[in-house]
């Protein structure tokens, strides 16, 4: 059989296509690069400053298009509206690339940031869950109503629903008003609500036999690693991290972990003590318009104000709006210091602009929501925050004025005067010129003090022991210190 030579020609050059295809492949010369995996550390107290960290730390890893973005987190908890800050940058993302890996403990604010991402790993021996809404009181810690757990109850169920896991479990995280049992039918496992389970119909109710009790009436939801992986919250309970790479495949080669810059802690730090710097700021600045010139005083409390402004801005709580209303307000009282008598209007107007302004830059939100109850509560406590900071930068401002600046006066050598004016007062004897023996006028009555004349100066005298009329002639007869003695004088006098 002969073959057809243009038939053949076009085998040949397919043959040599796949041949020059291969051989890229079989010498390493086009090896494909696998995605990267990015750690961001869930790290301390929930707050704006671990918000506003997240939100940057995402933003980066979702820019490298990532294989997985692994949250490594170690808390207790902290402020709700960070919390749900938080909950919404992670839904951000792809829920197969989201893996919550709990390091240490995942508590409260913790557990609902962990169960926002599309996986949860546990390291061995941890915990996580009790999410219930608590305030610190002069009583003590105290749990919030009703009021309070119905929104987080409703983000428990959402992220349960998107995840995979029992809603009822995930709501005994925030409330404990419900005993929650774990029955089985068809080797399936099912949760309810023990009241709920008993309403059901006698029939339907033999469908399902009882388990056990996961969570008693009274107590809230808190898992170990193995209770999570059991209820089906976790997927699997791992040694460290390289063990989690090993389960998921990942190349330790293709790891990069996203920590927090140098401003970021300080920022972190800032927000810590804003109150206290806040406080030196007014009282700085407050010393600074009661004295002339522009000297530390005013230094100190413009850098003060400025870094706690800075980082509430920086942490997203505060804008330029609040920094203009601030401004606007020492603006106001500089008016009413320096241009108005008195204090009026704009002295008012300045007070109220400056302590709304330092309102507005400790809070994310303007007026407090009836869709968010914990929003009155944090406007209350930042009220009552500022309110400490005035007072107690009032009070700051007067220890520097009394005990300070007396103080920072300078001296130097040279010649100096020895006599003082210590003793020295408007109507002494010498600048009356009043010797012992004057005669004057009394012009008031004596009783025995009142007023008298003497060479046409205006004195206080007192009689030494009698009553003496308007007009009557009267003697000096003792000078002590800053007081005449005097007595009228007899006609027989010479």
């Amino acid at each position: 059989m002969v073959m057809n030579s243009g038939k053949g020609l076009k085998l040949f050059f397919c043959i040599f296509i796949i041949l020059l295809a291969l051989i890229p492949a079989n010498f390493g010369l086009c090896k494909t690069r696998s995605k990267p995996v990015v750690i961001i550390p869930v790290e301390g107290k929930v707050g704006p400053a671990m918000a506003s960290f997240l939100k940057r730390a995402v933003a980066e890893a979702k820019s490298q298009n990532p294989e997985f973005i692994i949250f490594e987190i170690n808390t207790f908890g902290g402020r709700v509206d960070s919390a749900l800050d938080i909950v919404d940058t992670l839904l951000s993302i792809d829920k197969i690339r989201s893996i919550s890996y709990v390091k240490t403990k995942a508590i409260s604010a913790g557990a609902l940031i962990a169960l926002s991402s599309g996986r949860l790993y546990m390291k061995k021996g941890t915990t996580i869950g009790d999410c219930a809404p608590i305030a610190y009181s002069k009583e003590g810690v105290k749990e919030m109503g009703e009021k309070f757990q119905s929104p987080l109850r409703a983000q428990f169920r959402a992220l349960a629903k998107r995840n995979g896991f029992s809603e009822r479990l995930a709501e005994s995280m925030v409330s404990k008003d419900k005993e929650i049992i774990q029955t089985i039918k068809h080797k399936v496992h099912y949760y309810f609500g023990k009241h709920e389970f008993n309403e059901l119909p006698e029939k339907t109710r033999a469908e399902y036999k009882f388990v056990k009790t996961i969570v008693k009436k009274g107590e809230l939801l808190t898992m170990d690693d193995v209770e999570a992986k059991a209820l089906l919250f976790s997927r699997s309970s791992v040694n460290d991290l390289d063990e989690l790479f090993d389960l998921l495949k990942i190349n330790k080669n293709d790891v990069e972990k996203i920590r927090q810059t140098w401003s970021e802690t300080m920022t972190g730090y800032l927000i810590v003590i804003s109150p206290i710097l806040m406080m030196i700021g007014l009282a700085g600045i407050y010393l600074e318009l009661k004295s002339p010139g522009f000297g530390i005083p005013g230094a100190v409390g413009v850098t003060c104000l400025v870094l706690a402004l800075a980082s509430q801005h920086l942490t997203g709580l505060a804008n330029y709006t609040e920094l203009l209303i601030i401004l606007a307000g020492f603006v106001f009282l500089g008016v009413e210091i320096f241009v108005l008598p008195g204090f009026g209007i704009a002295g008012v107007l300045g007070i109220l602009l400056v302590f709304s302004g330092m309102v507005l830059a400790l809070q994310g939100f303007t007026l407090p929501s009836p869709e968010f109850p914990w929003q009155m509560d944090i406007f209350i406590h930042n009220i009552i925050i500022v309110l400490g900071i005035c007072i107690f930068s009032l009070f700051l401002s007067m220890a520097v004025f009394r005990y300070i600046l007396p103080r920072m006066s300078l001296s130097g050598k040279g010649p100096f005067l020895d006599a003082t004016l210590e003793k020295s007062h408007a109507d002494s004897f010498e600048s009356l010129k009043l010797n012992l023996g004057d005669k004057g006028i009394a012009i008031s009555f004596l009783r025995p003090s009142g007023k008298a004349d003497f060479n046409g100066n205006r004195v206080d005298v007192i009689s030494q022991s009698e009553f003496i009329n308007k007009g009557e002639i009267i003697k000096v007869i003792e000078l002590t210190k800053n007081k005449i003695i005097v007595e009228k004088q007899e006609v027989y006098d010479v």
